[in-house]
């Protein structure tokens, strides 16, 4: 039993996840910090802020009950995607006036960044997840939690061949459904 499945496991009031953060802080701001590079220079969230986030999110989610590092990452890398997103959609609100109503309008179209490329994978996640909830949970960790697809596949208990596939039938789906909005 690794020492992450441990702390999640051995406490008798819930796992402890202020040892996990703690045991996989530098690993999460890392994968936070990567997840991050792709939004552009003037968003307001850093990794530290990220990892605290998703951090707050697990310890006030009613009924959490984190079987192994899996499900720790699995949940907190879709913590992660949920923060980001949200921020995002904060962020769009801002941009467009918020709850001000726009008097004139522009002929002018701004060019989609990489937070509306965010915002069109959610709800492609979200389609996915209809589909095959297993190629969601993948994605999530590859893209959110930045775990590569070999350890992905040990931590689903799937082959490595299988993950892979998995991951590739996902990404086609992603890229189809992104590629239609």
């Amino acid at each position: 039993m690794s020492e992450i499945t441990r702390l999640l496991n051995d406490a008798a009031e819930g796992p402890d996840l202020k040892a996990v953060f703690d045991r996989l802080y530098p690993e999460l701001k890392q994968l936070a910090r990567a997840r991050l590079a792709a939004l552009s220079q003037g968003q307001t969230i850093t990794p530290t802020v990220l990892v605290h986030e998703a951090y707050m999110r697990l310890v006030q989610a009613e009924k959490l009950e984190l079987t192994g590092r899996r499900h720790f990452f699995a949940c907190a890398g879709r913590a992660m995607r949920n923060i980001v997103v949200d921020h995002l959609r904060a962020a769009g609100a801002q941009k467009r006036g918020g709850d001000q109503v726009a008097i004139t309008l522009s002929d002018r179209l701004g060019e989609d960044g990489p937070g509306e490329n965010i915002l069109d994978l959610d709800q492609a996640l979200d389609e996915l997840d209809q589909i095959n909830p297993r190629q969601r949970e993948l994605v999530e960790m590859k893209f959110f939690a930045g775990l590569p697809v070999n350890e992905i596949a040990d931590l689903m208990g799937l082959s490595h061949r299988t993950a892979w596939r998995e991951w590739q039938r996902a990404r086609a789906f992603l890229h189809a459904r992104i590629a239609t909005r």
